[in-house]
């Protein structure tokens, strides 16, 4: 049975796979059902792509592409990050420290290797192996410890013909003699001959080969040189931030501006913004708009809105403008806040492979790039009406709540214009052109500069932003589940009620997770099919609610002396709060502030899943602070790091 909130597609089970699409030249792609080999990157929006099977040349959208991916290294993604026991996650992290250093290298031969290997104790081979797991996805559960016994997607070949096919990719297909396929499929099975070893099939052979990754193909098939320019970026004025994505900053603040309601159209109070800068090349790459307080979740939003494309997001905001902004940062640098270092946002950081480092504390100037840019930001909010300008003497005279007129989703579109049409098209004093044509040189390349190439795109948007909410385990009973006094059933629970964990003999915990913006339904990790389902609430009666408004209702019911809390209470007391608020919103601002923040969250818009809001009474259109005009003068920043 759905839930009468949940539409056929929020139904559906969503894989937990991370597979990302490599957007780069002779890397396989699939679009409209067909693969194909991608012959030249045009822009950020397409590239010309030739069919494997007719040899025919095509543009094709960047959008339309989906990834062609090995069964082999997809099962090695499929997990949720809470089911890796600590000892495994242990492991896989060592491993990812052990090969960190010769992963960021352009060229690294057999003495590098050993010499690594010597140093963390283990061989050369078992290091080799280990690159090749973790350079097919770039995902830390690659270097897991693999399970006892075959699984499909494992090989099934002996080890010694293993080794074989291995030594022949080193020693023959990777040199600059450059054989062809057919030549090492023939060398592999001579060598299994003059062994007597039982010769895998062409169809293994070229699967391994194919499994090589670009670096090591064009650096042992003798283009060095293009391997160098292409993986290893060109030094930049910054240390470690020398090309795009290599650094991110994130940070909160609150808007220096009031904004009104949406049916009232007046004063709520302020909105926070989260926001994720590149420091190469100054574009911001992300936000997170809300009323609510900073929280994990507030990070979750601005770092899945940072690595994935915003098209859509473009369209929902109507702004017509170009944000060719997506991929998965190498480091992610934060300050000391409890949003940040929480453990599922260090675990997570971890599994995509992002460096998470953390300012010394009490030394803002560690943070400088995006301090600047959150001033630069407040300061054109000062030019609209309804602003709290950044000090009280600039605000001496002026009543911001008298003056408020727009709402969330009006300064939303407002913001999204301002970064988009201005921001990134206007001259930037610390890197001397516009952040927009910065980032293009650091992708494309310019001159002497070589590019970095386009950044790799995540397949599968809706697991990417699953790893970064908060995680419960819970068992499953005959009722369902349940989180915080509130029950979950749905038929995908069933196989699994009053399921025994084998190892301990007692009921088997089992992983959720959860939008706090919307605890109406949560997600359930399938151990078996790895994949998620969403669980609704079992008594599907009961209306949508944020973690936010929950916790209100339990606090009114406990003030009215309840030992114990049931849904029917809490339906009704929750009710009663929402009444309550309906009839004092017209009078106070905290009831509109709460009123409103229900109606965001009831949006359930999200950088995976971006919706058109319901439509808002008309109002006069806000001129965004005049753009244009703001386009022609350069940034006031306060001055760059020395």
């Amino acid at each position: 049975m759905i839930d009468a909130n949940m539409t056929e597609a929020d139904s559906q089970p969503v894989d937990s796979a991370r597979v990302r699409v490599i957007i780069e030249p002779d890397s396989l792609v699939q679009a409209g059902g067909r693969v194909f080999r991608v012959a030249n990157v045009l822009d950020f929006e397409s590239v010309i792509g030739i069919d494997v099977e007719s040899g025919r040349s095509t543009p094709l959208r960047i959008n339309d592409l989906s990834p062609v991916a090995h069964a082999a290294s997809k099962a090695d993604t499929e997990c949720d990050l809470e089911e890796i026991s600590d000892g495994d996650w242990k492991i896989a992290s060592g491993r990812y420290e052990a090969i960190k250093p010769l992963l960021g290298k352009d060229t690294y031969g057999r003495a590098e290797v050993a010499a690594r290997a010597k140093e963390i104790g283990t061989s050369p081979a078992t290091l080799y192996r280990w690159i090749q797991r973790y350079s097919a996805l770039q995902v830390l559960t690659t270097l897991l410890p693999r399970q006892r016994g075959w699984r499909q997607g494992n090989s099934r070949i002996s080890t010694d013909a293993e080794a074989v096919i291995q030594q022949v990719i080193e020693d023959f297909y990777l040199t600059p003699q450059r054989p062809r396929d057919q030549k090492a499929v023939i060398e592999v099975r001579r060598r299994c001959v003059m062994k007597g070893i039982e010769p895998p099939s062409p169809a293994t052979i070229r699967l391994r080969l194919s499994r090589i990754s670009e670096k090591d193909h064009l650096r042992g098939r003798g283009y060095s040189e293009k391997a160098r320019n292409k993986f290893l970026p060109a030094a930049g004025k910054f240390p470690n931030a020398d090309y795009p994505l290599s650094v991110i900053q994130i940070d909160h603040t609150p808007a220096d501006i009031i904004l009104v309601d949406d049916v009232y159209r007046k004063p709520i109070g302020r909105p926070w913004i989260t926001l994720a800068i590149d420091v190469y090349s100054r574009m911001v790459v992300g936000y997170y708009l809300s009323f609510d307080p900073p929280s994990e979740t507030s990070v979750a939003m601005c770092v899945a809105h940072s690595v994935l494309p915003k098209d859509e997001w473009l369209l929902l905001h109507k702004v017509d403008a170009q944000w060719p902004v997506w991929g998965i940062p190498k480091k992610i640098h934060v300050d000391n806040g409890a949003d940040f270092r929480s453990n599922n946002f260090q675990k997570s950081c971890l599994m995509y492979g992002i460096n998470l480092e953390f300012r010394p504390v009490k030394q803002p100037r560690y943070g400088g790039h995006i301090e600047r840019m959150l001033g630069t930001l407040l300061r054109e909010i000062h030019d609209l009406p309804g602003t709290t300008f950044s000090s009280i003497k600039d605000r001496e005279g002026y009543d911001a709540e008298k003056h408020a007129v727009m709402t969330k989703s009006e300064f939303e579109e407002w913001l999204v214009g301002l970064i988009c049409r201005v921001y990134h098209q206007r001259m930037h004093s610390s890197i001397g052109m516009k952040p927009l044509r910065k980032w293009e040189i650091g992708i494309f390349g310019s001159g002497d500069e070589p590019g970095v190439g386009l950044p790799q795109r995540p397949a599968n948007k809706q697991i990417l932003l699953l790893d970064f909410l908060p995680a419960i385990e819970r068992t499953v009973q005959t009722f369902g589940v349940t989180i915080d006094s509130m029950t979950y059933y749905a038929e995908a629970l069933r196989p699994w009620i009053n399921a025994v964990d084998p190892e301990t003999g007692k009921k088997r915990e089992f992983i959720f997770r959860r939008d706090p913006r919307d605890i109406s339904t949560i997600w359930f990790f399938d151990p078996t099919l790895k994949q998620y389902f969403q669980i609704p609430f079992a008594d599907q009666s009961l209306p949508s609610m944020s973690i936010w408004e929950y916790q209100l209702v339990k606090d009114k019911l406990r003030k009215e002396g309840r030992a114990s809390i049931n849904e029917h209470e809490l339906a009704r007391a929750l009710t009663d709060l929402r009444s309550q608020v309906d009839q004092s919103k017209e009078r106070t601002k905290k009831a509109r502030r709460q009123a409103q923040r229900r109606t965001e969250h009831e949006k359930k818009i999200s950088p995976v899943s971006p919706v058109t809001p319901p439509s808002l009474p008309s109002h006069p259109s806000i001129p965004a602070a005049g753009l244009q005009d703001l386009v022609s003068g350069d940034i006031d920043d306060f001055g760059d790091i020395a």
